[in-house]
């Protein structure tokens, strides 16, 4: 494994001296407020190395202008409301999430710079809802054997997914619109019965390919979820581990200690390679977890993944307990969580994709006017790809 150390304009920066963590700071003014924030970010912030935001010069504009604003106040409250908003509204970390926790801020409670950020770029659309998937899209493209199921996790994650065959075609159909499929097909009881038969229709066509012409994973507008589906979804295509990419973490405080580069793997469980056409379907709305598999279906050792749709929206950081890396999520009295990634991810080539996100083989553009009619330009470009 190689350890790379990236060097950039930023680790020649006079940095201001680091006092304390940002949980030990009086909440009672604003001037600790912005102090044990600044910190926390100084910190634990993953992407100093490729952010331009120049943090120094943010404390030195802002801490006079908090130092100024009375922690009591409704109306002070929400200008600092504001502040962060321009502070933290060209961080490149497309997870990023102010969470505050503050009465006079309940209808304004986020703020997601990423977000923001996006909703403006040209071709920016919605995402897709479940009736989409549920209903037209089964009734028109899925054989009568396909299925659905739909369950609420403990923690009240909703979970479902539609498997099947397309029709007239020996291709197998699986969308899901987030990560807890392992957590999800490992319970008991009915009340999660139709989604563990849904997965176990998807395994089982997986584990047994005979005849099967290519298989479509469909993650548009998916909003990530957990790392072990990675190993659930795409282990059994393949007969031997394989590196997708790396992922780095901080070893330190100090804004450049970083730790090296790790190999992110996906863990072989199929007896044999799948080498018919795998395509995933992804879109703008297609985020961290969805990317990764992206990465990983592109880097099949078998060379037959293909990625179909549209750009995705390159928030690619893995996330865990800030305390697990030196780096990721923290959180101060005034704040309920400073929502950010704890990893850096690259893909086997070595490129970053956090803000930018990863680009399609094949580019098949959202047509409103042919949902609307119930056709999916997007899913009949993946079909005709299979020979």
């Amino acid at each position: 494994m190689g350890i790379i150390l990236i060097i950039s304009t930023f680790s020649c920066r006079k940095e201001v001296p680091q006092i304390n963590q940002p949980e030990r700071y009086t909440q009672t003014n604003f001037a600790d407020i912005f102090q044990s924030y600044w910190t926390g970010m100084n910190n634990s912030y993953i992407f100093w190395d490729i952010d331009h935001t120049n943090w120094d010069d943010v404390y030195k504009k802002y801490k006079p202008i908090f130092a100024k604003l009375n922690a009591n106040d409704s109306t002070d409250i929400r200008k600092a409301y504001t502040y962060f908003k321009e502070m933290t509204s060209n961080l490149v970390d497309s997870h990023y999430t102010l969470k505050f926790n503050n009465d006079y801020l309940q209808d304004s409670a986020w703020i997601q710079p990423a977000r923001s950020r996006h909703e403006k770029q040209p071709g920016y659309h919605g995402g897709f809802g479940k009736n989409f998937f549920k209903y037209t899209l089964m009734k028109k493209y899925l054989d009568t054997g396909a299925m659905f199921g739909d369950v609420t996790t403990y923690d009240r994650n909703y979970v479902y997914a539609v498997a099947g065959k397309i029709k007239a075609n020996n291709i197998l159909y699986l969308h899901f619109n987030t990560f807890y499929l392992k957590e999800v097909y490992g319970y008991t009881g009915n009340f999660s019965l139709a989604i563990r038969r849904t997965l176990q229709y998807y395994l089982d066509q997986v584990r047994n390919p005979a005849g099967l012409r290519g298989i479509i994973i469909d993650v548009r507008s998916n909003g990530g979820g957990q790392l072990a589906d990675l190993d659930f979804l795409i282990g059994p295509l393949t007969d031997k581990s394989y590196v997708i990419g790396a992922t780095r973490g901080k070893s330190g405080t100090g804004r450049l200690d970083y730790g090296p580069w790790i190999d992110a793997k996906v863990n072989a469980t199929g007896a044999n390679a799948f080498t018919a056409p795998v395509i995933i379907l992804a879109d703008v709305n297609s985020i961290s977890m969805s990317e990764m598999t992206t990465m990983a279906i592109k880097a099949l050792p078998s060379g037959n993944g293909k990625f179909v749709g549209e750009q995705t929206w390159g928030g690619t950081g893995p996330l865990s307990r800030n305390e697990f890396f030196n780096s990721g999520q923290f959180s101060t009295g005034f704040f309920r969580s400073v929502y950010t990634s704890s990893l850096m991810m690259r893909d086997k080539d070595g490129k970053i994709y956090e803000n930018i996100g990863l680009s399609p083989d094949i580019e098949v553009k959202y047509d409103a006017a042919a949902i609307a009619l119930g056709n999916d330009p997007q899913l009949e470009r993946a079909i005709n790809l299979i020979p």
